[in-house]
């Protein structure tokens, strides 16, 4: 079944962790063996492996953000370094575009021949890159969103870990910055999507107050399940099902496992019942299938160490419609969920 990713770092990955991306997953597993950071050795995508997984289309970031005075996370000493950063992540698509191996969505048109395309028999089309920024800090000021949109930018999330030039995220408390009202009002005017994963509580509440355009959260669990500023509580989640807005579920364990502490917690425990967990909530919070989808984030700074354990690669993710069949979902919902949910909703944002 096909399966549409609203979130995958590719860029960041070939870029910050030099990973050749046209290898097999397993390649890169060898060319990493030994190393000690973190996530090392044990990846779960490549552009093969995507096409194994079934995916045709995925949100792709650039991600370059600044470390801020009190902010909690490290970054860049300026946004015009977070810029240059965010420039080359884009290049690095680009590159891929021109030999074919990706192809940029960026309008409704564009979307609907990727998709039939893909789902012709024995097709063999490029990988299909909505294009997102992770952390506003690479546009410099609110304006330069209407540039960015010219580069093929889709969709812009204010914050990620820490404060950025625009909003509070993840790990802070605190709302929009001055700059963060005036980025909303021009990202309107260029018809950017806005998506809200990782911003601060108060931060969301002001911004889905302010933006009266296309919401989504591309990878965003559930705090009712798994306490923690990170995931949405209810209302949030209520608030961006009231704006016919998509939840993509993500496959951290941090975020899928109470009480989970980074580099000492193991996966023994967690599978992806988890994941359908997740997005079962969201079902229930809307009285249908048409608002939860996956947006996986693996290999966001983290490996299988730090994923479910029937997890091996990203092609793992075809696990989830049995697991939500046996949840009682229809054919037709898990369709939804697994590609048509993310297909309705650039359509309409596009429209």
């Amino acid at each position: 079944m096909l399966l549409i990713d609203a979130h995958l770092d590719l860029a960041m990955n070939a870029l910050e962790w030099n990973r050749d991306l046209n290898l097999s997953v397993e390649q890169v597993r060898q060319a990493e063996d030994g190393m000690k950071q973190k996530g090392r050795g044990c990846g779960t995508i490549t552009l093969p492996e995507l096409r194994r997984a079934e995916v045709p289309l995925t949100v792709a970031t650039v991600i370059s953000r600044t470390g801020r005075p009190g902010s909690p996370a490290s970054g860049t000493a300026h946004q015009e370094i977070s810029y240059a950063k965010a420039q080359g992540q884009l290049a690095y698509y680009r590159v891929l575009e021109a030999q074919n191996k990706v192809r940029l969505i960026t309008n409704r048109q564009s979307l609907d021949q990727h998709i039939d395309a893909c789902q012709q028999e024995d097709a063999e089309e490029p990988l299909g890159i909505v294009l997102s920024m992770e952390g506003a800090d690479p546009i410099v000021w609110p304006e330069q969103i209407h540039s960015w949109k010219e580069d093929g930018l889709r969709a812009v999330g204010l914050s990620h870990y820490g404060i950025s030039a625009y909003a509070y995220g993840t790990g802070t408390e605190g709302g929009l910055l001055p700059p963060g009202k005036t980025l909303l009002r021009e990202m309107e005017k260029a018809g950017t999507i806005l998506d809200v994963t990782h911003l601060a509580d108060k931060a969301f509440l002001e911004a889905t107050d302010a933006f009266d355009g296309p919401v989504l959260a591309s990878h965003s669990n559930c705090r009712s399940l798994v306490p923690g500023q990170r995931q949405f509580d209810d209302d949030h989640l209520q608030a961006i099902i009231s704006r016919n807005g998509v939840i993509g579920t993500a496959l951290d364990a941090w975020m899928l496992q109470p009480g989970w502490i980074r580099g000492e917690t193991t996966n023994e425990n967690l599978t992806l019942e988890a994941v359908a967990d997740h997005i079962d909530h969201v079902c229930q919070l809307a009285g249908n299938a048409l608002h939860a989808a996956i947006g996986s984030d693996l290999d966001g700074g983290y490996g299988t160490e730090q994923t479910p354990r029937d997890l091996d690669t990203i092609a793992d993710l075809q696990k989830i419609p049995s697991l939500l069949k046996k949840k009682g979902y229809s054919q037709k919902d898990i369709t939804c969920i697994m590609h048509g949910n993310w297909v309705r909703f650039f359509r309409e944002a596009w429209s």
